[in-house]
């Protein structure tokens, strides 16, 4: 099998560490750079470690805005920080779920994992063709993951974000959730870079951030909206895994409070999820 060309999917490694970075601004600027050893080491990893594009570490939170060749720092801390979106990235609400709150869903290592390498007992396996070649993409879903989305598609506008590319994304998708609970999917195009991170930037939805919600095991994915997000722990192959589980009844909860951030934050202080 030939070399699997450039990054794919969008994963964490088992102890939460990213495997690859993106582009920094030295490399952006400087085409003389020299990346450090832990980049040089990251840039040899196989295909599959190249498709990592999330990270754990927590650091004040600028948005660089990307729409044009001029990035601007935003300080998103700020209170008074609105952005002016010119087109959402959600149209109008489908009619079915019509003035409902949106739950945005992460795909790898929340409700799936994925490899290059065969694993045992796979629930799919998703060929994707790059460059001309076919590549096998070996897919296991997370436990419950399919009582989960059933029960949050009855009280939620369901969106899946990934990191991922569009082309895996979509495939996966299709054999997840064949019945359409998600009536949203964004990929990697839709995310915002900021150092090195693919942000997923609740603001540019279209939706009302009193009424979004951002599950997802990497903290780099909600950078710019801690309080909107129910942090879950990543999932490789642990059969035994309750998470999405355990889940539901707390999203029966959250349906109708006013705003989620509220909610959240005092299920956070009462630890009824984790930060």
């Amino acid at each position: 099998m030939a070399d699997v060309p450039s990054s794919i999917t969008a994963q964490v490694s088992r102890d939460g560490k990213p495997t690859v970075a993106l582009m920094n601004t030295n490399e952006q600027n400087n085409p003389t750079y020299q990346p450090d050893a832990e980049h040089r080491a990251a840039e040899k990893q196989s295909f599959f470690s190249t498709i990592c594009c999330c990270f754990t570490s927590k650091r004040k939170i600028l948005k660089e805005e990307t729409s044009g060749p001029t990035k601007i720092p935003v300080n998103v801390e700020d209170p008074s920080f609105h952005p002016i979106i010119d087109e959402s990235l959600l149209g109008q609400q489908p009619a079915r779920v019509s003035g409902r709150k949106t739950l945005v869903l992460d795909l790898d290592e929340t409700l799936v994992h994925s490899s290059f390498k065969p694993i045992p007992n796979p629930d799919f396996v998703v060929p994707i063709e790059i460059e001309d070649q076919v590549h096998k993409i070996y897919v296991a879903k997370r436990p419950h993951v399919e009582t989960f989305l059933k029960a949050v598609g009855e009280k939620y506008e369901v969106v899946v974000f990934t990191a991922g590319v569009s082309k895996y994304a979509h495939a996966v998708l299709d054999l997840l959730d064949p019945t359409g609970i998600c009536t949203g999917r964004l990929c990697r195009e839709h995310c915002t870079v900021y150092r090195g991170n693919y942000v997923k930037d609740l603001n540019r939805l279209g939706r009302d951030i009193r009424h979004c919600i951002i599950v997802d095991n990497s903290p780099a994915s909600y950078l710019f909206h801690t309080d909107n997000a129910v942090p879950v722990e990543s999932w490789f192959d642990d059969e035994s895994d309750r998470e999405l589980l355990t889940l539901i009844p707390f999203f029966d909860q959250l349906s109708t409070v006013e705003d989620v951030r509220t909610a959240l934050d005092e299920a956070k202080r009462n630890g009824v999820i984790s930060h």
